[in-house]
């Protein structure tokens, strides 16, 4: 889905998406998409906060129920008093699906990094992806369930030669930059986030609150900036720690076309420099040279990337993994 594009793609295509996950978003989206009246208010919305988590978040985050009827959702919208409105344009959809790092870790293994890693994660919102050591593994191969590291188990149905470690990575220190960075702290901004979690998915939310918790317990350095600006810089203060991963999955998307391609441009010269190793995991149309790299159709799955190689198409929630021969 390009946060940018045509409205009704938009729409049409995150219905198609949470089909599986959220009976309601998927209604909710078909009806958005057949709705003008509804369309010409999302029009109204600045570029890029059309969006439909935005949306649907925004308005459950004013009472409108979830598993609900789109009804309720249309007269919400169409007779805000300006409340959803000024929260879309205020939040943001910044997500931290830790499911993801069983789709991140053996990615993780294929640097062949042998200490504790800088671990730099680019849009973190809240720093909850930055914890791949804290949590256990359960990777469903042919062969059989591969298990590594302690902690609450992260399920994930494996396909193909993935290299499923034998333990997740050591880390010597994490943070990230974002411009809108999340204190786990807050307990305004730990409530959007559940907000941000699809209404029937109950396991994803209380899997949000532990992941929460272990962020408390010990927060990451979160620094407030551009990632196109404040990037390189970060990368060589995290150095002092050790070998530095950058990381990112499902941010690079909020970013326009041109901007984009200078972010594969910046992360292609900092590997070429041995500055860092880069491990991205975004929709196929986000990082085109990246996808070009991989056997092609991923089934608009997420494409995981290593340096700027597709090596696996993944679940955007971690839940399956397909690596590439």
């Amino acid at each position: 889905m390009d946060v940018y594009g045509d409205l009704v793609e938009q729409y049409d295509d995150f219905g198609r998406y949470a089909v599986a996950d959220s009976p309601c978003f998927a209604a909710w989206s078909a009806a958005v998409a057949a709705d003008p009246e509804v369309l010409a208010w999302l029009d109204t919305l600045p570029p890029g906060k059309a969006q439909p988590n935005l949306v649907f978040a925004a308005a459950r985050w004013h009472g409108v129920p979830a598993p609900g009827e789109y009804d309720a959702l249309r007269t919400a919208l169409l007779g805000d008093d300006g409340s959803i409105r000024a929260t879309i344009l205020e939040r943001r959809t910044q997500t931290n699906e830790v499911g993801r790092l069983a789709t991140l870790v053996p990615a993780f293994a294929t640097l062949g990094i042998d200490e504790p890693v800088a671990l730099l994660e680019v849009g973190p919102s809240a720093g909850l992806v930055l914890y791949p050591d804290r949590w256990s593994y359960e990777w469903e191969t042919d062969s059989g369930v591969v298990r590594a590291g302690t902690g609450r188990p992260l399920g994930c149905r494996v396909r193909g030669p993935a290299p499923v470690p034998a333990e997740p990575p050591r880390v010597a220190w994490r943070g990230g930059i974002d411009l809108n960075p999340l204190d786990v702290t807050d307990a305004d901004a730990m409530a959007w986030l559940t907000t941000l979690v699809w209404p029937e998915q109950d396991a994803r939310r209380e899997q949000l609150g532990h992941a929460i918790e272990i962020a408390r317990a010990d927060p990451p350095d979160l620094r407030q900036g551009d990632l196109l600006t404040g990037l390189s810089d970060l990368v060589a203060e995290a150095a002092s720690y050790g070998p530095v991963v950058v990381f990112h999955t499902a941010v690079i998307a909020y970013l326009t076309d041109p901007d984009r391609e200078r972010f594969h441009d910046l992360m292609t010269g900092l590997v070429a420099s041995g500055a860092c190793r880069w491990v991205s995991n975004e929709s196929p149309q986000v990082l085109p040279r990246v996808t070009a790299t991989g056997p092609g159709a991923t089934g608009g799955r997420f494409v995981l990337g290593v340096d700027g190689q597709a090596v696996a198409a993944t679940h955007g929630h971690g839940r399956t993994l397909t690596w590439f021969p």
